[in-house]
């Protein structure tokens, strides 16, 4: 590790979605961070721009205060940092000394040292934990009151939430989570004995019960998102240090256990509904959820996912999920052989495809309009990925995002439909959902079925009085598409080749729009198969080789 020549900020935080350029809607480039100021000429977006607003400003200072407390929880493995956190305790004492933090939006819970208290709680779990690493030096003694008052947030934060009927929000993970490392860092600072345990995990609004309440009975985090659901995850399992995985529900084995039906053989776990499509903070999270979770259980094909969050991070890999041994009291916990239906998602596999079919409920604020989406991957590949979200400041972006435009599932009439859940059946080999009441007089079904060599996709749709139906399909690689006699042939090439055949009414279009999340700028081929009337019926098979038409006489 490279030797600190700069300094932690010296001003309080804003919010990190703002770190967006306004006309690319990419995020800004990770700059400056070790120095502690913001860079002269403002922030380089990928494209060119130099940004520098307040809000910008403000929110490539919380990116900086993370860094700086990923840094001091590194050393203090090594036993170093201790120093760092004296010097964050009186900046904190400082900064915070008015109090909740004036310049955040309204909607916000406010926070002390950043806009909301949400950041405050990401941000003092790591500098508490280093507190907790370093235990029993003197000088740490100068961190009681920044401990305390974490700690005093949390609960009040918490509280909020329950008083608001929020209780299941990802927020009330985080503040527990805090909660639970500031007060046990403060019990090792007084060489005490720790007594939060029911305060903040197994009380009536400890972890045990926000995760009871905010994950359903296959294990998702009620908003359908695999970020917030690693979010809360990592909230849960950075609580439970030195806590034997014998004592903790069931419920949270199964949420690793949702994670990983969802991750690729090569590692990738699709951005469904909101959160990054590719972001380097993102993968290093996934490598310390992954080094957490095999500790925690013997869940297996999460190994392929740390693998390519070390590809994914390149130059900025720093090792800390290595430094995370020992965390629990105890050792894993067998895997239950028991699966339970997803109620928001299903997998199904054929021969190099993994298929995603979103059939669950919205989501809330979280939620995209990707009823009936499917989602095709390679093992290394996102030929017709969920393309994830732009930082939530860029609101354009945001908007095309969560629209049914942008995903790969049926638009009627160019409209967004109403948020709606589907009615699902499964068995060995096939999948199908249904929906009705997301578009007024109209109803749809999808089935998907596994066959030995190839995927069958069908669609049909049928509505009350005549209307423009569109099924999607929206590729991250480069897409061909030939148009045939009898048939509409096309070839996503990327890492891995996928071939499709296509047979169904109507006209199937194909126009230039933009790529997933991580670069708005992108561009990829766009097509919209076209039936104008009041039924539709699309038939897809896909293969990872070239498909023999006469084979596919009977689709």
């Amino acid at each position: 590790m490279a030797p600190l020549t700069g300094h932690p900020p010296t001003e309080r935080g804003g919010w990190w979605h703002e770190y967006v350029c306004p006309a690319h809607g990419v995020e800004l480039e990770h700059v400056g961070f070790e120095i502690g100021e913001f860079p002269s000429g403002g922030v380089p977006c990928a494209h060119g721009c130099r940004v520098d607003t307040p809000a910008v400003r403000g929110a490539w200072t919380v990116l900086a205060h993370h860094w700086w407390a990923r840094r001091i929880r590194l050393l203090s493995y090594d036993g170093g940092g201790a120093e760092l956190l004296t010097l964050y305790a009186r900046l904190y004492q400082k900064l915070t000394r008015s109090g909740e933090h004036e310049q955040a939006q309204g909607w916000m819970q406010r926070g002390r040292l950043f806009h909301q208290a949400l950041t405050d709680a990401v941000w003092g779990v790591p500098i508490a934990h280093s507190i907790v690493n370093l235990a029993g030096r003197a000088e740490l003694h100068e961190t009681l009151p920044m401990l305390d008052d974490m700690v005093a947030g949390a609960r009040l934060a918490r509280d909020a939430m329950v008083a608001q009927d929020k209780f299941s929000s990802n927020y009330t993970a985080w503040f527990n989570a805090l909660g639970t490392a500031a007060s046990q860092a403060a019990a090792a600072v007084r060489s005490e004995a720790w007594s939060g345990s029911g305060e903040w995990l197994t009380g009536e609004h400890g972890q045990f019960a926000h995760l009871e309440v905010a994950t359903g009975e296959d294990g998702w985090e009620w908003e359908g998102s695999t970020y917030y659901h690693g979010f809360v995850l990592r909230a849960y399992l950075l609580s439970l240090r030195d806590f034997d995985p014998a004592a903790v529900p069931e419920r949270l084995g199964r949420m690793i256990a949702a994670l990983a039906e969802i991750a690729t053989d090569g590692g990738i776990l699709p951005a469904l509904h909101d959160g990054p499509y590719l972001r380097i903070p993102l993968a290093l999270e996934w490598l310390e959820i992954v080094a957490l979770a095999r500790q925690f259980t013997t869940v297996g094909r999460l190994d392929a996912v740390a693998a390519r969050a070390i590809e994914e991070v390149g130059r900025g890999y720093d090792g800390l999920e290595d430094r995370l041994a020992e965390w629990f009291a105890g050792p894993p916990r067998t895997a239950s052989p028991d699966r339970h239906l997803s109620s928001s998602y299903a997998v199904i596999r054929a021969n190099g495809i993994h298929a995603i079919l979103d059939h669950g409920p919205h989501g809330g604020s979280h939620g995209h309009h990707d009823k009936l989406a499917l989602y095709l991957y390679g093992a290394t590949t996102p030929w017709q990925p969920d393309p994830g979200q732009v930082p939530y400041g860029h609101a354009e972006w945001r908007r095309h995002y969560k629209s049914a435009a942008a995903h790969p599932t049926i638009r009627i009439d160019g409209l967004e439909p109403a948020e709606a859940t589907g009615v699902v059946t499964q068995d060995e080999t096939s999948v199908t959902a249904e929906i009705d009441g997301w578009y007024d007089g109209v109803r749809a079904t999808r089935q998907v079925i596994a066959e030995d060599n190839y995927l069958v996709d069908i669609v049909r749709v049928t509505a009350d009085r005549e209307r423009e139906i569109v099924l999607q399909f929206r590729p991250d690689v480069d897409l061909t598409v030939e148009v045939g006699p009898d048939a509409v042939r096309t070839m996503w090439v990327g890492d891995e080749t996928l071939y499709g055949y296509h047979r169904g009414d109507g006209v199937p279009v194909t126009r230039p729009g933009p790529g997933p999340a991580d670069d708005p700028q992108r561009t990829r081929t766009w097509l919209d198969w076209t039936v104008v009337g009041t039924s539709a019926t699309f038939r897809s098979v896909y293969s990872t080789m070239p498909i023999d038409a006469e084979a596919m006489t009977d689709v």
